[in-house]
């Protein structure tokens, strides 16, 4: 058994530098800005997941072009761009660099979080930072707990400060953040969402991450030992119990735009292979690995089964502007139709990330698992992503649905 990590005296958490960000104003200028990114990513992408080097200039581009905020509600100076569009802009990444596209994953799902349960006055403060190019961070879940929902660390009051301590993981984005979001119980046993400025006395982020996938998140430990929080930045969580909301919808579908961008990377990659570097088999008796019957079939199966992942996806997010565009703080349908629109496009992503990934090997053969292709981090970062909540679930939830009106638990992870 391995012993808990310990936050030394001389440890000091470093906030990463601030710089400005553009704030983005139509689809169409998202749309430029993620296939500018992904066109950067493109250059090392490779040799990043070979020597886990964190992608620290590209996501610094990512804010400064403004990619950060286009989920900030208008009423609050952002541009509310469609979940058509932030859909789609995680997936034009994460076909190139899943991790790259991971890092902002929690972010937009904590902003989902403050339209949810944040006071009018949080929103304004904290959409403001995001916009003034601040990034959010996770304090993840915790390892050695039940279950995800499981919560040991504590937030209590001593002499007129609030403190919070707790060992947190999985906290993808945190090492890059200007701000921790983490969850605490209170002396009640109430869960909170702190919003802790990265600095502060007695908290270390450490970057200890060492999944076989998704190499360069940065995903591992934070640590917090009477950490102070300001009052103003504790959001209460227990409401969310009795509020429909499309919180849980909303970070799923970036889940799922994650994985179908690791499906088209992959597949577009088993295609160029096959094409320019593969051998056919002999019984073929072809010249060209191309012109197999069985490679052509199962490319095209392939293809197919893309398709229609991406269209389930593109679905599922217009059933989220339609469901966002009316009020749904008691219309439990909306937010239940939401979430299981969200769920039939997760399916289908899950199933196309590992089959494509696992698939690319098969096609392009025993050369394709030399190092110096990296043809095997698809399948890498397929299987690692896909892991954040099962599959099995997401048929259960839709069947319950459909068959017997029963509606999704409302947690982020549905």
């Amino acid at each position: 058994m391995t012993s808990p990590i310990t936050l030394e005296d001389s440890d000091q958490d470093v906030t990463p530098s601030l710089f400005p960000a553009a704030i983005l104003s139509t689809d169409a200028e998202a749309l430029q800005a993620a296939h500018a990114l992904a066109e950067a990513a493109q250059a090392e992408v490779i040799q990043r997941d070979r020597e886990r080097r964190l992608p620290w200039a590209l996501v610094e581009r990512f804010t400064a072009s403004g990619l950060g905020s286009i989920a900030v509600p208008r009423a609050f100076g952002g541009p509310q761009l469609s979940y058509v569009t932030i859909a789609e802009v995680f997936r034009i990444i994460s076909a190139v660099d899943p991790a790259l596209g991971q890092i902002p994953q929690n972010q937009f799902g904590l902003l989902g979080v403050l339209q949810a349960a944040a006071s009018q006055e949080q929103q304004q403060r904290l959409f403001a930072s995001v916009l003034a190019g601040w990034r959010i961070g996770n304090g993840g879940p915790e390892r050695g707990s039940k279950h995800t929902l499981d919560i040991q660390a504590r937030l209590v009051q001593r002499d007129g400060r609030w403190l919070f301590s707790g060992e947190k993981f999985y906290s993808t984005g945190a090492l890059f953040a200007h701000w921790i979001a983490s969850k605490a119980l209170d002396e009640q046993g109430r869960p909170w969402l702190a919003f802790i400025q990265r600095g502060r006395a007695g908290l270390r982020v450490v970057n200890d991450w060492s999944g076989f996938g998704q190499r360069t998140t940065a995903s591992g430990t934070v640590l917090l030992n009477d950490v102070e929080v300001d009052e103003n930045n504790l959001i209460p969580l227990w409401p969310l119990a009795d509020k429909p909301s499309i919180q849980g919808a909303f970070s799923q579908l970036i889940q799922a735009a994650i994985d179908l961008g690791i499906a088209d990377g992959a597949l577009r990659d088993a295609i160029a292979f096959v094409r320019d570097k593969a051998r056919p088999w002999i019984d073929a008796k072809v010249e060209r690995a191309g012109d197999d019957p069985y490679v052509i079939a199962d490319v095209g199966r392939l293809q197919i089964e893309l398709h229609a992942a991406e269209a389930l996806l593109h679905k599922a997010a217009r059933v989220l502007d339609a469901v966002a565009a009316a009020p749904i703080d008691a219309d439990a349908d909306a937010a239940a139709h939401a979430s299981i629109a969200v769920a039939e496009a997760k399916a289908l992503t899950t199933e196309i990330s590992l089959s494509a990934s696992e698939k690319l090997l098969e096609l392009a053969g025993s050369r394709a698992t030399l190092a110096e292709f990296g043809l095997d981090r698809h399948w890498r970062n397929a299987r690692t992503h896909t892991l954040h909540d099962p599959v099995r679930w997401k048929y259960h939830a839709v069947g319950a649905w459909h068959l017997n009106q029963r509606h999704p638990a409302r947690h982020s992870w549905i």
